[in-house]
């Protein structure tokens, strides 16, 4: 963080926390929580009471503050993946490097303790966690009831999607196909109908919405079908509108353990969001900054999500602890496992699950799901193997002082909940994560629309641009009679 944004920054990030808490808590003081109003507006309805003043709040922010510097950056981070560089605008959520992420200025463990979940559940329910990605406000159970029928009555898929889907071979991946399936739902946009009919700017972010609603309902029957196809018989179960997202997306997966329908629940809640710098979310972005529909600008996002520094992640980690596991077998000490991961990374090899571009403690989504095994599956060997890792490889990482964050990610649990489950197909569980991750980007595209931000165009340069430039610049310095480099823009 210090080398990235300097101290005076990451301490004006430490001054920001308690302005995000509120931010996450607002809802409170307006009649918004599971105490609130005895009406119950819907998502659209109330979404449509906040979008005036919050467009008033950013306008009155820009026209004071537009000219104002937010930072510096080097050579080293615009070859380095631009990391640190603060250029984005992400309202859904915020990571800090000591915290982790927090949705609308909650915490992970505060959006378990505070959100609705199922009768008789015990973890958030991931249609809260879209509301309050897209609001800023906890629903009331009934809004989160009622965003579940929603959503039901929005799942049917269309039939070309499903004779696709059948007639993709076995050998593809699960991700090549989730792509290409949900660019053939991109046939029900109703945004790129209504742009094609001249629909004023005023107006996109209403379809953007209506889209993300559509797309996120279609998600897990496409997702189920893509499974059921490749792994199983390739029937699925018709959509139960008494049910809510999670429990009909594990039915149709031909799951009926209630313990399971709960890790869905916690799955797509924990990975619903990480701010928008990432690989999906920012392409998201980008991509829907040229005015592509969500359905194009979702599809293109989980072609990033499908690479192995993104979301294939969780798939490459488990056939990690797999082959770790045949190696060494259960029981195994601490020392022997600490002399295991040395000769991994004597032989230029990684720790998978290990390390983060920004975070600089444990991922608060490893300690989320840790919990749910503590829970539900103490003694399964795979997670206690997994909780060996946790006490040996951070202090190996830090002994060897080459790794900036040697603590766990999300990636290094995910897929050994599954596994117990049942969901053993490894190569499967970026699906998942695609489904979960559409919550955040989807309401965050939608607020791309409400403010009319731009299309997205950063100036780059080539290295011989770059060595004229900083050797000019060296020169002014040093002599300011001479000529001031050209501005770093088009």
């Amino acid at each position: 963080w210090d080398r990235h944004f300097g101290v005076n920054s990451q301490m004006a990030f430490r001054s920001m926390l308690p302005a995000l808490r509120a931010s996450g808590s607002r809802f409170m003081s307006k009649g918004h929580g599971h105490h609130g109003s005895h009406a119950a507006p819907t998502l659209k309805a109330r979404l449509k009471e906040l979008i005036p003043k919050r467009v008033a709040e950013v306008k009155e922010f820009r026209q004071k503050y537009d000219n104002y510097e937010i930072g510096t950056y080097t050579l080293g981070q615009a070859y380095g993946g631009m990391r640190g560089i603060k250029g984005l605008v992400t309202e859904t959520s915020v990571l800090d490097p000591e915290e982790g992420i927090r949705y609308r200025g909650l915490s992970l463990p505060e959006i378990s303790q505070k959100l609705p979940k199922a009768p008789g559940g015990s973890e958030p329910l991931p249609e809260a966690t879209f509301w309050l990605l897209l609001t800023g406000e906890i629903p009331t159970q009934e809004q989160v009831a009622g965003l579940s029928r929603d959503w039901a009555s929005r799942a049917s898929i269309p039939q070309h999607v499903t004779d696709l889907i059948s007639n993709f071979p076995q050998s593809m991946h699960p991700m090549s196909q989730f792509v290409a399936a949900i660019g053939a739902l991109q046939t029900e946009s109703k945004f790129a109908t209504a742009y094609a009919s001249g629909i004023p700017k005023s107006q996109y972010w209403d379809y953007t919405f209506e889209d993300s609603m559509d797309l996120i309902a279609k998600l897990p029957t496409v997702a189920a079908l893509i499974y059921r196809n490749t792994f199983k018989d390739g029937s699925i179960t018709a959509i139960d509108p008494a049910k809510d997202w999670s429990a009909n997306f594990a039915t149709q997966l031909g799951f009926d353990d209630p313990n399971f329908t709960e890790l869905m629940r916690l799955y797509l809640t924990i990975h619903a969001d990480h701010e928008g710098g990432n690989v999906s979310a920012h392409t998201v972005h980008l991509v829907g900054s040229a005015l592509s529909d969500p359905y194009l600008a979702f599809a293109a996002g989980m072609c990033g999500l499908a690479g192995p520094l993104h979301g294939l992640a969780n798939q490459e980690v488990l056939v990690w602890l797999t082959n770790l596991r045949a190696k060494i077998g259960d029981n195994v000490s601490e020392a022997k496992l600490r002399e295991f991961i040395w000769d991994t990374l004597k032989g230029g090899q990684v720790v998978p699950g290990y390390g983060h571009a920004v975070l600089r403690k444990t991922d608060p989504r490893y300690t989320a799901q840790r919990e749910f095994a503590l829970k539900h599956l103490p003694n399964d060997p795979m997670f206690q193997l997994v909780s060996k890792l946790y006490h040996v490889v951070p202090p190996v990482l830090l002994e060897q002082g080459k790794a900036k964050n040697p603590w766990p990610n999300v990636d290094a649990h995910s897929g050994i909940l599954l596994q117990y489950y049942g969901l053993k197909e490894a190569q499967y569980y970026t699906v998942l994560f695609g489904v979960s991750r559409a919550l955040g980007v989807l309401a965050s595209l939608t607020w791309d629309r409400i403010f009319g931000l731009p299309l997205e165009r950063p100036k780059s340069f080539s290295t011989a641009a770059f060595q004229s430039w900083i050797q000019q610049d060296i020169a002014y310095k040093a002599n300011p009679t001479s000529n001031k480099p050209p501005a770093n823009e088009d």
